[in-house]
């Protein structure tokens, strides 16, 4: 079975496109709207959604999508009630999904019975952000995982030896940190981008998505034009925690010229 990841990136290569990732997290701002968000983000063309499933300890995550994982664990959400979100937004809408998360909520589901019920109910991908690959072959419970790509996460400070394992190790594509620190907006893409990606593409034919930092269309633009892909998050996540009542129609409304200037790069 073809696998939505694989298929979003030969239909863009055919289009002459580059891809647009959106991450929320998942049951922000509640089970419902945030439904209806995913929704909207596919309906706007985003081609892959990360749903970031809600932790209590995200050291990898600034301040924006902190406080988007404790409003959604508030509202009830479960790592449980994401597997159920993706299966209610597969009812409707075939966007690839990469979900985005720590070990530790994984490691307490079971990590095989995790990816089994991901992919059921129509998961694509998962990138667990404090799993290194060599570390994840020393122990048998953590290399039983099917169904879901693994997707890896590649620095502008990751050593030349350890990007080429990370590379050739990757599925699906691999998420390239524009800079260094936490996620968030607070400051713009590097401009050494394209030379990232291609040490990145020295080692890999899988295609290479560049994140952090990215909220505006000219920011946009100018990743795209270096990558295979575009990565915002805190920024789409900012306007959920702005407009609760209406997050699926302002986040439509702010993605779209990013989605646009993503695909005019080519």
């Amino acid at each position: 079975m073809s696998n939505r990841i694989d298929s979003t990136f030969v239909r863009l290569r055919q289009n002459n496109q580059k891809a647009f990732v959106a991450y929320v997290a998942a049951g922000d701002p509640n089970f419902e709207a945030c439904l209806e968000v995913i929704k909207s983000l596919a309906d706007a063309g985003a081609d892959i959604i990360e749903l970031g499933l809600p932790f209590s300890d995200p050291l990898a995550d600034g301040i924006v999508n902190q406080m988007a994982a404790e409003r959604a664990i508030k509202a009830g959400m479960t790592t449980h009630r994401a597997i159920e979100l993706i299966r209610r937004f597969r009812e409707t809408h075939e966007t690839a999904i990469v979900l985005f998360t720590y070990l530790n909520p994984i490691f307490t589901y079971g990590f095989e019975a995790f990816h089994h019920d991901a992919a059921a109910a129509g998961a694509d991908g998962i990138l667990l952000l404090d799993l290194p690959p060599e570390e994840a072959a020393l122990n048998e419970d953590l290399m039983v995982g099917a169904g879901l790509k693994h997707i890896r996460l590649i620095a502008p400070t990751t050593p030349p030896a350890r990007l080429k394992l990370l590379a050739e190790s990757a599925d699906g594509f691999i998420y390239a940190l524009s800079r260094t620190g936490v996620t968030g907006a607070h400051g713009a893409p590097s401009a050494n981008i394209a030379e990232l990606v291609a040490s990145i593409k020295a080692h890999t034919e899988v295609p290479v998505c560049v994140g952090f930092g990215i909220s505006t269309p000219e920011q946009a633009a100018m990743v795209a034009s270096a990558a295979d892909g575009v990565i915002v998050g805190s920024a789409i996540v900012k306007q959920v925690e702005l407009h609760p009542a209406d997050a699926a129609q302002a986040v439509r409304d702010f993605t779209a010229p990013l989605i646009a200037a993503t695909k005019a790069s080519c």
